[in-house]
């Protein structure tokens, strides 16, 4: 039987941990476990196996970390290829009888990819790429890309599966304790990703136990029509007499994940601490439960790398100020590159309350696939707010596409056999919601029954490219009444046909009903109530149109679409005033009006305004000033977003780069000067054998904005270089990182030298497998949850140093 085949009709179990058995037989501190399938074949076969006599349906080879950024491509094709004769061979000599699969193992790279890190991401498919090929050459069976905390990434791997074979894939994600992955992104936002672009089930795994993963797991199955995999660690990790152990037990998981498959996961497994003995279990308890049947949960949803926004719920709003079309600012601003300025208008709409932002650049001067790549790039850099890719340039449509982190909104497709054969492929490869537009080679229907009927033509061709008509939004084409006053009629009755008996839902560009008139803004706002009650589910409007704005909350309120009248009541004052605060939210309008333009460009993240504002500031008051009273308090102030979950990792890190910016011209300033203010030295590693430096990276980054001197000394650090730099450098604090279970005894042995060597070093230490109990049995100072805590305890420490 096919993997595939066997997905749709049973429960499929995986395999458990494989890192923290490999160090129960030996595997040292540093070694990587990859190297174990050359170096020690027969202890991962017997791994292998005896998941495979436990019951395991499928087994993982053991290539988490095998890459070209860890090895060569000869040591990585050797690795790969002695992985999979060493699960063939266990399933060989298996003799349990049910079906048996073997899973080509990818794990993440360990880097962040542009613009929060330096690796690129056509360069981590590519990365990506050479694994899965050398898998396929070598016989995997399907793909399970597991342990991902980043959505791009996620999506660099899962792309470079679908270029790169037809085999089935598993994509699991790793989630912390607030139920989202380290860059910000929601579970919802994860589904909306990942089945758009053919995942064969989503899911979780690492970080957590069953329980703490509970919220996630429910929320993918509310929102996930193909099946959920849930593969968690057997609780969070503690130290007992001197060792690593999992708390939970062999019952306790059996039990916790068997309310799980009753809940509707159908792919189950364990992560780290659990052990053949593990599934063996939980096979037995549940081998006789039948599987929850899938259903499609038939939802239009778009999605940024941190949120997913849905159709249905109430009306959308499409900001459509990032177009050129009679904006003579903005086709100046494409022409002179200043991206700036698009920024500014993303940030604007997006504080005006628009859902999702249109991005046009088509100018006939302009490269438009290059110039629409950049756009994406730079607005999703700072606003996570999800986008609408516009445009009529094929190319230009699938480069941004295939940059974009999420699941896009594409405009447009239209009724034409040209269009539908040239977008279709490109929203299945990529995923996306994409506009239609009811006109073909005839042109623009004069009545609403020709449009109906070329929006039914275009649901039809659309199924043979597999596509659902969720994943279709109709517009029925808003004409100016100034050249024909029937033509509003026509747009709403076809959109209320479209929405009503064909089920789809439909969106507008509001604003050409009024073309050619005066005091546009009333007939917007009229026609713009009219559609809403005829079931216009978005609307490509102006965010700072008071007129629309009234219209939008007065709808939704009287609808009983906002609770207690909540928003209206919110937005009342900011409809008459017109003033509202921007960038970090809930900043209230105060704060926002008595901001600096540099201190306001840093919030935002907008680097080149920030060293705009600072050159100029600098000529005005002294360095020192600059950084304490304009950059340190933007900073504080975007750090207190973040750490109040109101902005996320991306926002804080563009922030961040912008204050770096802004004090690199300080620095030119304060150059050969005395009155430079040094913080204390802060060294900083990834530890022994854990090649993943992200979280690492983003410290070092932060901790250089508050003015620390960091001494960063990379991945895969020896407890004696650590030792040996705090030594010579007479460092005051030492920050350690881990990802990795097989890792963290040589975190504990780095600290245990530590403590013998340096004992005046305060040390932090932060990683998703750690705790603030384990950390203070390893003897760690201080354990950090994220960055930003990282960053307070080392300011604590510099007022006492």
């Amino acid at each position: 039987m096919q993997f595939k085949e066997f997905l749709k009709t049973e429960n499929v179990y995986l395999d458990g941990g494989m890192g923290t058995i490999l160090q129960s037989r030996g595997l040292g501190a540093g070694e990587y476990p990859e190297l174990w399938n050359i170096t020690h074949p027969k202890e991962i076969i017997a791994v292998h196996k005896a998941y495979f006599d436990a019951g395991s349906n499928v087994v993982c080879t053991n290539t988490f970390g095998a890459n070209t950024l860890k090895f060569s491509e000869n040591e990585l094709e050797t690795i790969i290829k002695s992985a999979l004769e060493n699960a063939k061979i266990a399933r060989e000599q298996s003799i349990s009888p049910q079906e048996k699969f073997i899973a080509l193992d990818i794990g993440p790279l360990g880097k962040l990819l542009r613009p929060l890190g330096d690796l690129a991401f056509e360069d981590a498919v590519q990365i990506f790429a050479k694994t899965v090929q050398l898998g396929v050459k070598y016989g995997a069976e399907l793909v399970v890309i597991e342990t991902m905390n980043d959505a791009y990434e996620t999506k660099s791997a899962l792309l470079a599966v679908k270029e790169n074979c037809d085999l089935p894939v598993l994509v699991s994600n790793a989630y912390g304790a607030d139920e989202k992955l380290m860059t910000g992104a929601t579970p919802q936002a994860m589904v909306a990703l990942l089945e758009g672009m053919g995942a064969d089930a989503i899911g979780a795994n690492c970080s957590l136990g069953p329980k703490q993963l509970k919220g996630v797991v429910e929320k993918l199955l509310q929102k996930s029509s193909v099946p959920v995999l849930l593969k968690p660690n057997a609780g969070i990790p503690k130290i007992v007499d001197g060792e690593t152990v999992f708390p939970l037990s062999v019952q306790e998981f059996t039990d916790e994940m068997s309310a799980f498959m009753q809940m509707g996961v159908r792919v189950v497994g364990g992560c780290c601490g659990t052990t053949p003995a593990y599934i063996q279990s939980l096979i037995k308890k549940t081998k006789d439960y039948a599987p929850v049947p899938l259903t499609d949960k038939n939802i239009t949803v778009v999605s940024s790398y941190t949120h997913a926004v849905e159709f249905g719920a109430k009306p959308l709003l499409i900001g459509e100020r990032i177009n050129p079309t009679g904006k003579k600012r903005l086709k100046q601003a494409l022409k002179d590159k200043d991206i700036s300025y698009i920024l500014s208008e993303g940030v604007g709409q997006r504080d005006k309350g628009a859902h999702i932002l249109d991005v046009n650049v088509g100018l006939p001067e302009l490269d438009e696939v290059q110039a629409l790549q950049n756009t994406v790039q730079e607005l999703q850099a700072v606003i996570n707010l999800p986008l609408q890719i516009d445009t009529a340039n094929i190319q230009a449509m699938e480069r941004a596409l295939r940059v974009y982190n999420g699941k896009a909104l594409i405009n447009s497709v239209s009724g034409k056999k040209e269009s539908m054969d040239a977008v279709f492929p490109l929203v299945k490869k990529y995923g996306g919601v994409v506009v239609a537009l009811t006109l073909d080679e005839s042109g623009i229907p004069q009545n609403a029954g020709g449009r109906v009927a070329i929006a039914e033509k275009i649901l039809d061709r659309a199924k043979v490219y597999g596509i659902s008509k969720k994943d279709i939004i109709f517009d029925t084409l808003a004409m100016t009444v100034s050249a024909d006053t029937s033509s509003a009629q026509t747009t709403l009755q076809a959109l209320s046909h479209i929405k009503k008996e064909l089920g789809c839902h439909t969106s507008l560009g509001v604003s050409n009903i009024s073309f050619g008139l005066p005091n546009r803004d009333i007939l917007n706002a009229t026609f713009f109530a009219l559609a809403l009650e005829n079931g216009l589910s978005c609307a490509i409007m102006n965010p700072y149109s008071t007129e629309m704005l009234k219209t939008y909350y007065a709808y939704n309120a009287l609808h009983n679409l906002d609770e207690n009248c909540a928003e209206y009541i919110q937005n009342a004052p900011t409809l008459i005033t017109q003033e509202s605060a921007v960038a970090v939210p809930n900043t209230t309008v105060a704060q926002a009006t008595t901001r600096s333009p540099l201190r306001e460009s840093i919030i935002k993240g907008f680097k080149d305004d920030a060293k705009k504002y600072a050159r100029a500031m600098l000529q005005e008051i002294e360095p020192l000033a600059l950084i304490n009273e304009e950059i340190i308090p933007a900073l504080n102030e975007m750090g207190e977003a973040f750490e109040n979950k109101r902005a996320f990792l991306p926002q804080l890190l563009m922030s961040a780069e912008a204050s770096k910016v802004a004090f690199e011209e300080v620095k030119g300033v304060l150059s050969g000067k005395d009155n430079a203010v040094k913080k204390a030295k802060f060294v900083l590693a990834t530890v022994q054998g854990d090649i993943h430096d992200i979280g690492k990276n983003i410290v070092k980054l932060l901790l250089e904005n508050y003015g620390f001197e960091v001494l960063d000394l990379g991945k895969d650090v020896s407890p004696e270089r650590v030792v040996e730099t705090v030594e010579r450098e007479r460092a005051p604090l030492v920050g350690l990182s881990a990802l990795m279970t097989t890792t963290l005894p040589a975190m504990e042995e780095t600290i245990k030298l530590l403590r013998e060597k340096t004992p005046w070093c305060k040390i932090v230490v932060g990683g998703a497998v750690l705790t603030e109990e384990y950390a203070q049995k390893i003897g760690a100072d201080k354990y950090a949850k994220d960055a930003m805590e990282t960053v307070r305890y080392a300011e604590e420490l510099q007022e006492i140093i």
